[in-house]
């Protein structure tokens, strides 16, 4: 293990290093501890009732549901949040003799950085096993199985998801697939009118076939013998897919792959046209900034990756939870389905639009401090680029719900594009400073991002209910004044325009001028390449 030890004591080394030239260490530290002391507490409490032997009943019937719970959380929510925890940048390693089956070691410890807050509710499940007197102790020891298998499966699908997302013509393809699946749930519920069977899945009589029904099985030491072969069937087949699409992955091109899909773009196409009216709206250089950002944001795949789940994804994620009551009596979320799918693709484009809006600019970021143009103009041609690009995502899920049969009243898109509007202005005003005081690499043709998905979570757990307040203060307007609602909620929207606009100047003036202190530290944040794990 001489090798791996290497690997990860290199990539200490430059953690230590970047954390070290980084501000706001403390700042992610809270925001850390917030999130995480939460599935902290949510563990102590699923400890407490699973070592409580009166408990029996419940447990029987819950578990199974809490360990597929869990399995979804590993496996899905990364996807949806299109990020993927940290991973071997096997570029770097492809020329070293380094033993494929460490490697492959490494990549599945790993996707632990996926679902860290999933561990800790797996620790919980153990140690209330192990305290409960009336089960065995060697229960306990189901749980590492069970994470073998999330482990396993979770390197096979983000290896493959990869390779596949490479390659324009069938990145599309892959993401319309993946949509589908994300409505069989729905399908379904609509084939059981009583719910019945499929959430059979989620109790203790749910198939024994299923890994995390076994796994239940044993943790409550119930028909050893045979959910144990079951569960090691399970860990064995995650294990050889898992090993079977890193191989493939060590061995594949992704820039060749990607450079067989290029075609050059003639200069007086409609698509060129479209590149060009940012120079015909804003006198240069704000015009050509914009330009640039838009041309430059359009061409990568991991921006278009996001903008293409914003209005699929969202879409019909949320679409069963707005389908629960008659069109005659909708549901509070159907009402306005349109403004959270609207805000969920927000989230989407928030790391190239808010947070991090020089990650792709990298080491050519040193232009914008040598260049004779004012920094104010350069976030601020950024800022604009963003906001054309919500605007056409908005513009794209209206035109897919419109085309899904959805009824689309005016009222209700002045609502959609009213909230976004005013959330967008906030979240603006905060990703300025980060982006500022938080700036790192990115690389524009990885379709995933490496932040694990807890950290993007705990990210919103601040920022975004802070954004989203002054929406909040307009619904609670239009729910207080029932004689003029929409009038109600619309004047407290503009109110809440005008405070974000002032707000959003200051943030300006506040990022022009850390920029100014900070350009050194920036510069050298964004030039610093990946080590051996991307992270």
């Amino acid at each position: 293990m001489n090798q791996a030890g290497a690997i990860l004591w290199a990539q200490f080394r430059i953690i230590r290093h970047t954390t070290v030239a980084r501000s706001g260490v403390a700042w992610s530290g809270i925001i850390g501890t917030i999130w995480y002391g939460f599935w902290l507490l949510a563990a102590v409490g699923g400890a407490r009732l699973v070592a409580n032997p009166q408990n029996a009943d419940l447990v029987r019937t819950a578990l199974p549901g809490a360990l597929l719970v869990v399995f979804l959380y590993w496996q899905v929510v990364p996807v949806l949040l299109a990020t993927t925890g940290a991973a071997l940048e096997l570029r770097k390693l492809k020329a070293y003799p380094i033993p494929i089956a460490q490697m492959f070691g490494i990549e599945v410890m790993l996707r632990i950085t996926a679902g860290i807050e999933m561990v800790l509710i797996l620790a919980g499940i153990t140690a209330g096993v192990v305290l409960n007197p009336e089960l065995p102790k060697w229960c306990g020891l189901i749980t590492v199985p069970y994470v073998l298998f999330n482990l396993f499966l979770a390197a096979g699908v983000r290896d493959m998801l990869v390779r596949l997302l490479s390659r324009k013509r069938v990145r599309e393809v892959v993401v319309f697939v993946m949509v589908m699946c994300t409505t069989l749930p729905r399908v379904l519920l609509a084939r059981d009118p009583q719910h019945m069977r499929f959430l059979t899945m989620f109790t203790g009589d749910a198939w024994s076939g299923w890994p995390w029904t076994a796994a239940a099985a044993l943790l409550q030491g119930r028909d050893a013998s045979h959910s144990l072969s079951i569960l090691f069937a399970w860990v064995l087949g995650a294990a050889v897919f898992g090993r079977w699409q890193f191989g493939r992955t060590l061995a594949f091109d992704a820039e060749a792959a990607a450079s067989g899909d290029t075609r050059p773009v003639e200069r007086g196409s409609l698509l060129q046209r479209i590149y060009r009216l940012p120079s015909l709206a804003f006198s240069d250089p704000l015009g050509a900034l914009v330009e640039k950002e838009i041309r430059f944001l359009a061409r990568s795949p991991r921006f278009r990756l996001m903008f293409l789940m914003g209005f699929t994804f969202g879409v019909v994620v949320m679409l069963p939870i707005s389908l629960g009551r008659t069109q005659a009596s909708p549901s509070l979320f159907a009402s306005h389905y349109l403004t959270a799918v609207s805000v969920y693709a927000l989230l989407l484009l928030s790391e190239s639009c808010f947070w991090n809006s020089f990650g792709f600019d990298r080491a050519a970021a040193q232009f914008y401090f040598l260049a004779p143009v004012p920094f104010s103009r350069v976030l601020i041609g950024k800022n604009l680029s963003a906001l054309f690009f919500i605007g056409l995502e908005i513009a794209a899920i209206t035109a897919v719900c419109g085309l899904m049969g959805m009824p689309l009243r005016a009222a209700r898109l002045a609502e959609a594009y009213g909230v976004a509007g005013v959330v967008t202005i906030f979240l603006l005003s905060a990703g300025n400073l980060m982006s500022i005081h938080q700036a790192r690499a990115v690389n524009p043709n990885t379709q995933f991002r490496a932040g694990a998905a807890g950290r993007v979570q705990a990210m919103l757990l601040v920022i975004y209910p802070i954004a989203l307040l002054p929406a909040g203060l307009a619904y609670l307007a239009r729910f207080a004044f029932d004689a003029h609602p929409d009038l109600a909620f619309f004047g407290v929207l503009a109110f809440d325009a005008v405070v974000g606009l002032a707000l959003y100047r200051v943030a300006l003036d506040s990022s022009v001028a850390a920029a100014e202190r900070r350009k050194e530290e920036i510069i050298t944040a964004l030039s610093s390449g990946e080590g051996p794990i991307a992270s």
